[in-house]
C-alpha cells in the first residue's frame, strides 16, 4: 500500500497540477509536499472510486446458449481382473459379449462351450462421459466406468475399446486404457469381508478421443443469447442496462426472467473478441426472494435475509408422557398353601409439561430478530419448523416456506 505522501503526489499528478503541490522545506530538512485545497478534493475523489458495490461477472451469472456439454454413453468390457470379474453364471450377457467380440477377431466359440464358461477376469461396464462444448476431434476427455453385472472389484483391469455415443445415437468417441480405482475389498473363506469406498467403480483420466464434432449455432445469426443461471427479472434487467451502457442503446433486450439476447458481429472472429467483452461486465444481480428451506430429513433450517415477520405472539412448549412397565414379584408366606410366587405388572406414568415461553414479534421484524427470539427459547431446530409453519398458517410469515 502506497504511503499518503505518495499518494497525494499520485493524487496530484492524476489531476494534472504539478505546480500545485507545494513543496515546504525546513530547516535542515528534505522537501516535503503540502497538497492544495484542489487535491485534497481530487484524492477523496479517487478514494470514493475505489470502494465498489459488491458486482458479479455476466460470466458468473449467466450462459451462452447453446454453448454446452453433451453427455455421452457406451457399453464396454474390462478385462485382467484378479478373480474379481462378473460371475458369467449370473450374468449370461457378458459371455454373449465376450463371444461376439471374439468371433470379430476370427475365434468363433461354438454355443455349447460358450454356454459352460466361467470367466472371473471380465466384466461387463457402462462407460460415460461429458464431451465439452467445441470439442474437436483428436481431443481427449475423461470417463467413468461403472460395473454392472456382479464384479466384486474391477481394480487392475483395462477397459478394451469402447465406442461412445449421443443422444441420437451417433458415435462421439472411443474409450480405452487401464483404471484408476480407489476402493478396495477383501472377503474371507467364512464370508467376512471389508470394503472401502466403491470398488466397483473407476475413472480414466484422457482415456476417450473425440471422433466427431457436435455442431454449434455459434456463428449462426445475428444475436447472441445469455440465460441466467438463476431466472430473476431484477437481475436480468441490470444485465440489459449493463451491456447498453458500455455499448450503446438497443444491444441488448431481456426475451424473459432469464434470455438476454444481444447483438452480435457474424465474423466468428469478431463474435469471440466480443463475447470477451461482455463477459467481463459487472452486474450487481437482484436480491433472492425471501425464501425459508425447511429439510424435513435432517432438520436443517435456512432462512434468506428478507425474511419478515408480522406482529403475532408464539407461545412454543412440549408435553411428555413418559410409561413404565415392570413386574412385581411377590413371595409366598410360609403359613399358606400358595407354593410359587405370583407376579404382578405394575404400571407407572409420569407427564411433564415443558415451559412454554411466549414472546412476541412485532411487525416487521428481520432475520436476527426472529434467530434471537428462537434461540432465547432454547427453540430446538424441529421446534424451530413448527413455529414457522405456524406463522405461515397464521399469515404472519412473509416468506415462502419450501420444504425439501
Amino acid at each position: 500500500m502506497l504511503s499518503f505522501k505518495w499518494l497525494k503526489v499520485a493524487c496530484g499528478a492524476l489531476s494534472g497540477h504539478y505546480s500545485a503541490v507545494r513543496p515546504l522545506r525546513g530547516p535542515g530538512k528534505k522537501a516535503r509536499f503540502l497538497p492544495t485545497a484542489h487535491q485534497v478534493l481530487t484524492l477523496c475523489i479517487l478514494a470514493a472510486g475505489t470502494v465498489t458495490a459488491h458486482a458479479e461477472r455476466i460470466k458468473d451469472l449467466a450462459s451462452v446458449a447453446g454453448v454446452r456439454d453433451n453427455q455421452l454413453v457406451g457399453y464396454g468390457l474390462v478385462v485382467g481382473l484378479d478373480g474379481t470379474g462378473d460371475q458369467t453364471s449370473q450374468t449370461p450377457f457378458t459371455i454373449q459379449s465376450i463371444t461376439n467380440m471374439l468371433a470379430k477377431f476370427g475365434v468363433p466359440i461354438p454355443a455349447s462351450v460358450s454356454g459352460n464358461a466361467q470367466l472371473k477376469n471380465v466384466a461387463a461396464v457402462m462407460v460415460t462421459a461429458e464431451l465439452p462444448a467445441f470439442a474437436k476431434a483428436g481431443q481427449t476427455m475423461d470417463i467413468t466406468v461403472a460395473s454392472i453385472g456382479n464384479a466384486s472389484s474391477l481394480r487392475g483391469g483395462s477397459l478394451l475399446m469402447t465406442p461412445l455415443r449421443g443422444v441420437d445415437g451417433q458415435v462421439y468417441g472411443f474409450a480405452q486404457g487401464s483404471m484408476v480405482v480407489s476402493g478396495f475389498g477383501i472377503a474371507g473363506k467364512d464370508g467376512s469381508k471389508i470394503t472401502v469406498n466403491v470398488p466397483s467403480s473407476g475413472r480414466i483420466p484422457n482415456g476417450a478421443t473425440v471422433e466427431r464434432e457436435v455442431p454449434t449455432k455459434f456463428g449462426g445469426d445475428g444475436h447472441l443469447v445469455f440465460n441466467l443461471h438463476t431466472p430473476d427479472f431484477t437481475t436480468a434487467s441490470r444485465v440489459v442496462s449493463a451491456i447498453n451502457k458500455l455499448l450503446g442503446d438497443d444491444t441488448a433486450e431481456a426475451l424473459d426472467a432469464v434470455s438476454i439476447r444481444v447483438t452480435a458481429p457474424q465474423n466468428p472472429n469478431q463474435r469471440t473478441a466480443y463475447l470477451a467483452t461482455l463477459e467481463g461486465i459487472e452486474v450487481d444481480p437482484g436480491d433472492p426472494p425471501a425464501r425459508v428451506i425447511i429439510n424435513s430429513r435432517t432438520g436443517t433450517v435456512v432462512i434468506s435475509s428478507h425474511v419478515q415477520v408480522k406482529s403475532a405472539a408464539v407461545a412454543h412448549g412440549s408435553l411428555s408422557v413418559t410409561i413404565t412397565e415392570r413386574d412385581q414379584v411377590s413371595q409366598p408366606n410360609s403359613f399358606t398353601q400358595v407354593s410359587s410366587a405370583t407376579v404382578t405388572p405394575k404400571s407407572s406414568i409420569n407427564v411433564k409439561e415443558g415451559d412454554a415461553r411466549m414472546f412476541i414479534f412485532q411487525t416487521g421484524v428481520n432475520l436476527d430478530e426472529i434467530v434471537r427470539a428462537v434461540n432465547q427459547v432454547g427453540a430446538a431446530p424441529s421446534d424451530l419448523v413448527a413455529i414457522l409453519e405456524a406463522l405461515q398458517q397464521a399469515g404472519a410469515l412473509r416468506a415462502e416456506l419450501v420444504v425439501i
